[in-house]
C-alpha cells in the first residue's frame, strides 16, 4: 500500500506545496477536488487570515487537505492549537526542529511529515518522531538548503539510512518527474512552481508568464554565503543581488507586489528549475489527470523493457 495515500487519505499522491500567500483556500480546494492535496500555508505570518482560510476549506472541499507549520516563523503555538482544536488531521513542518511540536500534534493523532534538504536533516527528523519526510532537492524553489543536493540522490541516500514514506520535491511537474522520484524511493510527489502556474493560481498573470518564459537555465540560487538561501526567477531584481552574493529578508518585504500586482522586479520571484518544462497555464485537474496518465505511461513503458 502507498503509505502516503494511507496518511494523507489522497486519491492521488500528489501533494500541493505550501507557498506563502499563494497556498490558500482557492488553490488548494482545487488541488484537493482533483484527487491530490491541497495544503495551507502559514509561513505568510498572516495567521488569523491563514485561520480563516483553513475553515474556508470545508465549504470549498469535501476531500482530505493539510496544513504547513514553519516553525522558526512561528511567533507562539497558536497554529499548533488551532490545528488540535480543529481536528486537522496532516500536517508538513518545515524551517526548523522537527522536534519542537511533536508530541502535542502526535498527542492530537495529527500525522506530521517534516520537510529536509539532507540527509542529516532526515536523519534528526526521524529521531524526532515524524511520520514522514518532504524531500527537497535542490531543483526546487524557494528557501533551500547550503548544499546543492539533486533530489534523485537525496531520496537514495535518505532511504539508505530509514525507511519512511518520502514526498519528492523540487522540479517535478509531470507524470515523467513524478515516475523518477518513485523509482528513487518516493512514494508521492510535491508540486509548487507547476501549481503556481495553474489557472487557479491566484497570482498575478506576469508571474505565470515569467514562469512559461523561463527556460532551465532561468533560475538563480541567491544568498548561498548567507541566510535567506533561495532560488528564484532571473530577473533584473535577482540578477543583481546574484552579482553582489548577498540578500537579506527585506530584500523579500515586497513579493506581494510581485504575487498579486505582477511587479517582476519588486522582490525575488521564488520558483524551480521546473519552470524550463512548463509552458502552458492550465487548470489543477488537468495538471492532475495529465501527471497520472503520463506516470502510468511511463511506468507501463518501462516495464516492458526489462533486461
Amino acid at each position: 500500500m502507498n503509505r502516503v495515500l494511507r496518511d494523507t487519505g489522497a486519491k492521488y499522491p500528489i501533494i500541493q506545496a505550501p507557498m506563502g500567500w499563494i497556498a490558500r483556500s482557492e488553490l488548494a480546494s482545487a488541488v484537493s477536488n482533483a484527487g491530490g492535496l491541497g495544503v495551507i500555508e502559514t509561513s505568510s505570518g498572516e495567521v488569523d487570515i491563514c485561520k480563516e482560510e483553513i475553515k474556508k476549506m470545508a465549504s470549498l472541499t469535501d476531500k482530505p487537505f493539510g496544513i504547513n507549520l514553519p516553525l522558526l516563523f512561528l511567533k507562539d503555538s497558536s497554529m499548533v492549537d488551532f490545528c488540535v482544536d480543529n481536528n486537522v488531521n496532516f500536517v508538513t513542518t518545515s524551517a526548523g526542529d522537527p522536534s519542537k511540536y511533536i508530541k502535542v500534534l502526535k498527542d492530537a493523532d495529527i500525522t506530521v511529515y517534516h520537510a529536509v534538504p539532507n540527509l542529516q536533516g532526515a536523519l534528526k527528523a526521524f529521531e524526532a518522531g515524524v511520520d514522514g519526510l518532504v524531500v527537497e532537492g535542490t531543483e526546487g524553489g524557494g528557501f533551500k538548503g547550503y548544499e546543492e543536493i539533486g533530489l534523485t540522490v537525496l531520496i537514495q541516500a535518505i532511504k539508505n539510512e530509514i525507511d519512511l514514506p518520502i514526498i519528492a520535491a523540487g522540479g517535478i511537474v509531470n507524470g515523467i518527474g513524478m515516475a523518477s522520484a518513485f523509482a528513487a524511493g518516493a512514494e508521492a510527489i510535491q508540486m509548487g512552481t507547476r501549481f503556481v502556474s495553474s489557472i487557479e493560481s491566484p497570482v498575478h498573470d506576469n508571474f505565470k508568464d515569467s514562469i512559461k518564459s523561463a527556460g532551465t537555465d532561468g533560475t538563480y540560487i541567491l544568498n548561498k554565503s548567507s541566510k535567506p538561501v533561495i532560488r528564484a526567477l532571473k530577473t533584473e531584481f535577482t540578477k543583481d543581488i546574484y552579482e553582489k552574493g548577498l540578500m537579506s529578508m527585506g530584500d523579500l518585504a515586497k513579493i506581494k507586489d510581485l504575487y498579486f500586482g505582477g511587479d517582476m522586479n519588486a522582490a525575488p520571484a521564488l520558483a524551480g528549475q521546473s519552470s524550463g518544462l512548463i509552458n502552458e497555464v492550465k487548470s489543477v485537474k488537468n495538471i492532475i489527470d495529465e501527471t497520472i496518465s503520463e506516470y502510468n505511461e511511463v511506468c507501463s513503458r518501462l516495464s516492458k523493457n526489462l533486461f
